[in-house]
């Protein structure tokens, strides 16, 4: 694994870089207090699956500039991005917002901001909504009708995966996560 030190904004990031050199990589945001090694057993098994991963070390601070500023000082071009709760939410933004950067959408326990969650808040209203194959995971089944909801605001092949019982799906359901992004970063 490399550590890379990148100056976005007006700090620097730390991420993790690993795996194999290869024109797939997979961009993995955890979530807020999440350490990237939350996402370990999920690097280890898109590595064996000839892809390269991106995990930077903490979410706080980022937004869509900076991650952005990230993926152009790394030379990184096209992405298939991932995110797990509050780097989730800025998976969806940035997939909305940033057309023909990224291949495909993964995220967990995030609906798209504009679908109504549980308690029937609305996050994000003026979020666009994403042309990107996209799956949502949930572990909670409390979340599925967020995750459904989600589906009006996709504009091309949309999934939802229920893993009931899953309170961090990255740390708690790595294969079935790495399953859902090998699928969605393969182009058949």
């Amino acid at each position: 694994m490399e550590l890379t030190h990148v100056a976005v904004g007006n700090g620097n990031c730390t991420v993790r870089i690993d795996g194999p050199e290869s024109k797939h990589t997979v961009l993995l945001l955890p979530g807020a207090g999440d350490g990237p090694d939350v996402y370990d057993g999920v690097c280890e098994r898109l590595h064996n699956s000839d892809l390269r991963t991106i995990v930077p070390e903490d979410i706080a601070g980022l937004d869509e500039a900076a991650v952005m500023g990230l993926l152009d000082e790394l030379k990184v071009g096209w992405v298939n991005l991932v995110g797990s709760r509050e780097g989730a939410e800025l998976a969806w933004s940035l997939a909305a917002r940033q057309f023909g950067r990224f291949a495909s959408l993964v995220v967990a326990d995030r609906g798209h901001p504009a679908a109504p969650d549980a308690a029937g808040a609305v996050r994000g209203s003026d979020c666009p909504a994403v042309e990107l194959p996209t799956t949502v995971m949930v572990g909670d089944p409390d979340r599925r009708p967020e995750a459904d909801a989600s589906g009006r605001f996709v504009y091309s092949d949309f999934r939802v995966v229920q893993l009931d019982g899953v309170s961090n799906v990255p740390a708690a359901a790595a294969a079935e996560l790495a399953t859902e992004i090998v699928l969605r970063t393969s182009p058949w």
